[in-house]
């Protein structure tokens, strides 16, 4: 099969499509052609020898996959060849084909075409996880998201939503509209305007009950200053680095909660349960065609290195697809 593998650390340029061999199923995993996948920032870590990931004869990257079913392990009750499919996996996704347990995958509803939907699991399933499944987030409530216009800013926007909750998003102006037109109550530009600030005025004074941050560093105390008293927040990655000073005090005096959270490290029955929990809620909108990545832009799977400089630049606004068939 074709994959693209990182033949050594360093930049978007340590790419390359290789021929590699095809993946066995195991007696529980389904064998998938996959159509298409995406890239996100752990891909990059990974790329830079930040973040490894599983160990593979060749490294290939790629936290999420969709396409067709080619072939059943012997044990496999719940998918038959054809069904299409998408999910999160540890490692892999930018290859034409992988090897997956069979309750890993979420079959893929008419209304979201193969080609988009390799940019669904690792958001949408990151976002629901964190700011619903851990975060409490429920009708009624405000959620703060950093990074609005991201992959996992656009799914987080869309859930909030879609279950009746309010989000104030941070974002650059150039990113605003698209988080507008997806429903955003509040869009805050991060360069000129203190998001602290926006957030109080933006509930009242009441403060978010949940906040989701991918950017660490020095918003962790802004953070702790946007909630409201037992709020919680959500840290899912750490862009800006992640060694300031921080006085755990002031989480004291709200009663709040600081919680890390990751996908790719959980053992096989915890991302199971986590992605039917996350299909259950969340698919029906999907098939009722109210719910689907924003699809920022497309690159072959050959250029994946280009695909990895775009996002590098911060020039994103939704999800940068990689088509895998094409």
């Amino acid at each position: 099969m074709r994959a693209v593998v990182i033949t050594e650390k360093g930049g978007p340029e340590v790419l390359a499509v290789r021929a590699v061999p095809d993946p066995v199923p195991g007696p529980e995993e389904v064998l998938v052609a996959v159509v298409s996948t995406a890239v996100n920032r752990a891909d990059l870590l990974q790329r830079k020898g930040l973040y490894p990931g599983p160990p593979m004869a060749q490294e290939i990257p790629g936290l999420e996959f969709a396409g067709r079913v080619a072939a059943v392990g012997e044990r496999v009750r719940e998918r038959s060849p054809g069904d299409p499919v998408m999910g999160i996996t540890n490692g892999g996704g930018y290859a034409s084909m992988i090897a997956v347990h069979e309750r890993q995958v979420m079959v893929v509803p008419e209304a979201l075409p193969l080609e988009a939907a390799g940019g669904f699991p690792e958001v949408f399933t990151t976002a629901w996880d964190a700011l619903v499944r851990q975060g409490g987030l429920t009708s009624g409530r405000w959620a703060l998201v950093h990074a609005g216009a991201s992959g996992v800013g656009t799914a987080a926007i869309q859930i909030a939503k879609a279950i009746g909750a309010r989000i104030a998003v941070t974002a650059s102006a150039a990113k605003h509209r698209v988080c507008r037109d997806l429903g955003a109550d509040a869009v805050i530009d991060y360069a000129a305007e203190d998001f602290v600030e926006a957030v109080a005025d933006a509930t009242g004074g009441a403060g978010a009950d949940v906040v989701l941050d991918v950017i660490g560093a020095e918003y962790l105390a802004r953070n702790v200053a946007c909630l409201r008293t037992g709020g919680r927040i959500l840290q899912v990655g750490v862009m800006a680095g992640g060694a300031r000073p921080f006085n755990p005090a002031v989480l004291m005096a709200r009663r709040a909660a600081l919680i890390g959270t990751t996908l790719r490290a959980r053992p096989l029955e915890e991302k199971i349960a986590v992605t039917r929990e996350m299909a259950a809620q969340l698919l029906p909108h999907v098939a009722a065609g109210v719910m689907a990545p924003v699809i920022d832009s497309r690159y072959p799977l050959h250029d994946a290195a280009s695909a990895h400089r775009r996002m590098e630049a911060n020039l994103n606004a939704g999800k940068i697809i990689l088509d895998v068939a094409a």
